[in-house]
């Protein structure tokens, strides 16, 4: 599950390394994500998984592993 959130951050934020992207990487402040980036990251992670993320989870994704363990819990 991490593999393939790190994939889609990576992707989407252009960062050439994946590996610089780590469960305790701050979407934000570490990978330098906006409001748009995030949104366009939910959306992807909607489409894939077939989910629909509540706004009310949406302001406890701070790091990458706070959005892998929502994913985990979904399944």
């Amino acid at each position: 599950m991490f593999e393939k959130v790190q994939a889609i951050l990576a992707k989407q934020l252009r960062i050439a390394d994946p590996a610089k992207i780590t469960p305790e990487s701050l979407i934000q402040k570490d990978l330098g994500a906006d409001s748009l980036d995030i949104l366009q990251l939910l959306m992807k992670i909607e489409d894939d998984y077939g989910i629909t993320i509540p706004d009310e989870e949406l302001k406890g994704f701070n790091t990458v592993g706070d959005v892998v363990a929502f994913l985990e819990k979904q399944q």
